[in-house]
């Protein structure tokens, strides 16, 4: 099992990871993790753990799990957005064939704020696109 493990694990944070080096080349034959670093995704920073100083072999791996924790983040927001596009799908169908007077009372106001707000952010982001575009 030992060999098919990575140099690195990144514990994943709220906000970026907390980095380990992983050991497995020790007396105990035990794996070991010995954190070297905490980062910050949203800002790039990077914080040697102690009194650490990262190789360039460390920055390299750090760097990598940025870019690819990155990519990973954004594609889950889209996936986040589409699934939204088929939740309010959804809830029109059941506005329309399945809802009570009673529920349409409780939720229409909340919601049509909402959609009100995100048509106006929508349709300011596609004017100032269309403007950019000329």
């Amino acid at each position: 099992m030992s060999g098919d493990l990575p140099d690195y694990y990144f514990r994943v944070r709220e906000n970026g990871a907390a980095v380990f080096r992983v050991d497995t080349e020790n007396r105990h034959r035990r794996i070991e993790m010995d954190q070297i670093a905490v980062l910050n995704i949203k800002n790039g920073e990077v914080k040697p753990h102690g009194d650490r100083t990262l190789s360039s072999e460390d920055e390299a791996a750090i760097s990598q799990w940025m870019e690819e924790r990155r990519a990973l983040l954004a594609a889950r927001d889209l996936d986040d957005i589409l699934r939204t596009v088929d939740h309010l799908n959804l809830t029109t169908q059941w506005a329309q064939s399945k809802a009570t007077p009673e529920q349409l009372e409780d939720i229409t106001d909340t919601l049509l704020l909402t959609m009100h707000d995100l048509r106006s952010v929508l349709v300011r982001k596609k004017a100032d696109r269309l403007l950019k575009g000329k």
